[in-house]
């Protein structure tokens, strides 16, 4: 019998009233999966997932919602309003979730928190790393860096990446990386904090050596696969998707360790 008392200004409720704009936007995206209920798309890299201050228009999922608009399953008028599920940072590519009704959404998002998806990416770091393991750290967010520890301190979260190399040449490891918890930069981190940062990372790779070349760092999210048995989505049970594109720099780091993403 509580009561809730909710207090809007004017201008808030008006912006309620508003018709919703949906903007031509130029797509960039690459679709690897579809149906009635979620898009599996390729997000490559310079292009933001969300907008933000510095990126206000032609995210990836401004992208997604014109691309459902021309489709005529979007009506911008709609109470509703289909979205991505998971994020990458603007230099990272691969795999983006996409719900296209309110209980797929619900259902990937409850997914995606409670970790049924796992993640799976490439990634390659500096010095050689001879056999699988698990990094178990403490993370803090600090503005735009994290800082990692050992440790417990003050309001940080226990972060858990598993890695597997798959093949090492000039002191560089091409691993594969799982991640048990998902926080902002975690691989990159994560692995700069153990010694082996990931190459072409501006913001985490202590040495700045980059043979590659790379405008940003080789993380790409290749793989994703369902493990929900109990919700809308259940018959993607154990269901994996693959991608394969990624941009020309990042195909050239795979060719320099020979090495070719398989179904």
């Amino acid at each position: 019998n509580d009561i809730i008392a909710i207090y809007l200004s004017n201008e808030t409720i008006n912006s309620f009233k508003e018709e919703k704009s949906i903007e031509k936007t130029k797509r960039n995206f690459k679709i690897i999966f579809e149906d009635d209920n979620i898009i599996v798309c390729y997000k490559p890299t310079n292009l933001v997932s969300q907008p933000d201050k510095q990126n206000p228009k032609n995210s990836l999922n401004d992208q997604l919602l014109f691309y459902l608009y021309e489709k005529n399953e979007y009506d911008k008028n709609s109470d509703f309003t289909p979205s991505i599920c998971n994020r990458l940072d603007r230099n990272t590519s691969g795999i983006v979730v996409f719900g296209k009704n309110f209980k797929t959404l619900q259902d990937l998002n409850k997914s995606f928190k409670e970790k049924t998806i796992d993640k799976y990416y490439l990634t390659v770091v500096n010095g050689i790393i001879n056999k699988k393991g698990t990094v178990k750290l403490f993370h803090k967010k600090d503005n735009e860096k994290v800082n990692i520890s050992n440790k417990f301190i003050e309001n940080s979260k226990e972060i858990i990446t598993q890695y597997e190399p798959i093949c090492s040449k000039d002191n560089k490891t091409l691993l594969k990386v799982k991640l048990i918890t998902g926080k902002t930069h975690q691989i990159r981190a994560s692995f700069e904090y153990i010694g082996h940062s990931i190459i072409g990372d501006k913001k985490y790779n202590t040495e700045k050596n980059n043979i590659f070349n790379l405008k940003n760092q080789f993380l790409h999210c290749y793989k994703i696969t369902f493990k929900e048995k109990d919700n809308s989505l259940n018959y993607l049970f154990n269901k994996s998707f693959i991608c394969k594109h990624m941009n020309k720099d990042f195909q050239n780091v795979l060719n320099f360790f020979n090495y070719k993403i398989e179904e």
